[in-house]
């Protein structure tokens, strides 16, 4: 067991990485902060906007964010404003609700029409159908500065209205971290030839760039961010990209963290669905004594949780899914819950959602990413990541204030009882989910949720 975790260990320091300045990092806590500084780096920015997203929604928030990028276009005529999300979801309502009506491209280009093609928005079907994989690559960049978060763009995200969804917002400032992200949107996906302009007249199908897109999805397994060899035993940064099971360097990294991690590991995840190797390596470190932490969004603080006093639909059965596998989790391994080596946190806040996605290990490695480390993410999904190594923990008190803030709204768990079971769920939920069970189709739900 020792050789593999220095194995792990010795993998992730000799990982490629970008020295940073630690007084170039900051960490914000709250969604109103996330939005104002969002519209702070649209107004301060001169060179180059690069906004990858899974989503930019057609509602006040997704307005307000068009506009302030018309508007900087307006100041500075040679700035670059490009934003990359998925093409599948840019084309379709929002889950659950009724086909047909206008989407959020029809809205781009009506955006389009009216103020002109003064920015690209391009969208990048992973594959042919979003149910097995969407662009989910996250991370705003401004200048030389990086935003980082999970969060989409709309009303909720960034807390427009009274309800919020919480996600993680870290800014970085690095210009070779900066040019290596845009880079790789830029060069690998945009010039491609297997994306749509969005905003354009004319939106290409799949099917006129689907040789192009052949040669992508071969090319998004091979390539990732490039940038110069600097070796630096300091505070350093390792963009990171992946899709697939194989040659999946987000994913190696992943598992490293967790393999090399020796006191103390910390999750955040808002569906709890974990992949069986992450499971494994979890049981392993429980064995070695090793303290873990794992933060989850309460199932009514799920992005899909509907109340029960609403119409029933059959995505709402989702939250209670994830609950079901924490509840099988946590029943594993109580002993270790006893123990005090396996901390389960449940977060709600009112009827806020929770998107936190990422990873501490041993408050020296901090993984920045929209990798919700499910199967999904594992084997289906374009995903990224920013690892941070602080081995002098020079970041510490940023990343202690962030995870006060994140424990703030949680409880505990002491006994896997306390999560609510079957028997306790929505009638037409039961229903739903003993169905799944006779046919034997969970598992393979479990595999693309």
């Amino acid at each position: 067991m020792t050789k593999r975790i220095n194995q792990s260990y010795s993998f992730l320091k000799k990982l490629k990485k970008l020295p940073v300045a630690s007084d170039k990092v900051q960490c914000l806590l709250t969604t109103k902060a996330f939005k104002s500084e969002l519209f702070n780096q649209i107004q301060t920015a001169t060179k180059r906007i690069y906004l990858a997203a899974l989503y930019l929604e057609a509602d006040d928030a997704g307005s307000e964010v068009l506009d302030a990028l018309y508007a900087a276009k307006a100041r500075h005529p040679d700035l670059i404003i490009t934003i990359c999300i998925d093409f599948h979801r840019a084309q379709r309502g929002l889950i659950g609700a009724e086909k047909g009506g206008d989407t959020n491209t029809t809205w781009y280009q009506k955006i389009a029409e009216l103020k002109g093609q003064g920015l690209k928005i391009v969208g990048l079907p992973v594959k042919r159908k979003e149910v097995f994989g969407v662009q989910h690559l996250k991370g705003f960049i401004f200048d030389d500065v990086v935003f980082y978060s999970g969060a989409s763009i709309n009303n909720i995200y960034l807390h427009q209205e009274d309800r919020y969804r919480y996600d993680r917002y870290w800014l970085i400032e690095d210009a070779a971290l900066a040019n290596s992200m845009c880079t790789y949107l830029q060069e690998v996906i945009i010039e491609s030839g297997a994306v749509a302009e969005l905003n354009s007249t004319n939106v290409a199908t799949y099917n006129q760039f689907k040789k192009e897109h052949k040669t992508l999805s071969r090319q998004l397994k091979m390539m990732g961010y490039h940038f110069e060899t600097v070796d630096t035993d300091g505070l350093s940064i390792r963009p990171l990209t992946g899709i697939g099971t194989k040659k999946n360097k987000l994913n190696k990294v992943i598992r490293a963290l967790f393999q090399s991690t020796e006191n103390e590991l910390i999750l955040f995840t808002p569906y709890f669905n974990l992949p069986r190797v992450l499971a494994r390596d979890i049981a392993a470190l429980l064995k070695r004594k090793v303290k873990i932490t794992i933060v989850v969004g309460d199932k009514t603080a799920n992005d899909f949780y509907i109340p029960e006093d609403k119409p029933f639909k059959t995505i709402s059965a989702l939250p209670y899914l994830y609950e079901v596998n924490l509840r099988n989790f946590a029943r594993k391994h109580q002993t270790a819950i006893f123990q005090g080596n396996l901390k389960l946190h449940l977060w709600k806040h009112d009827t806020n959602s929770f998107h936190l996605k990422g990873i501490y290990s041993d408050q020296r490695f901090s993984l920045l990413t929209g990798h919700n480390l499910n199967p999904r993410a594992w084997r289906l999904d374009l995903e990224n990541g920013l690892l941070i190594d602080d081995p002098e923990k020079e970041l510490a008190s940023l990343m202690n204030d962030e995870l006060a803030h994140i424990l703030e709204h949680t409880r505990l768990i002491g006994n896997y009882n306390e999560i609510d079971d079957i028997s306790m769920y929505p009638e037409k939920v039961k229903q739903l989910i003993m169905r799944l069970r006779r046919v034997k189709a969970d598992k393979i739900v479990k595999g693309i949720i």
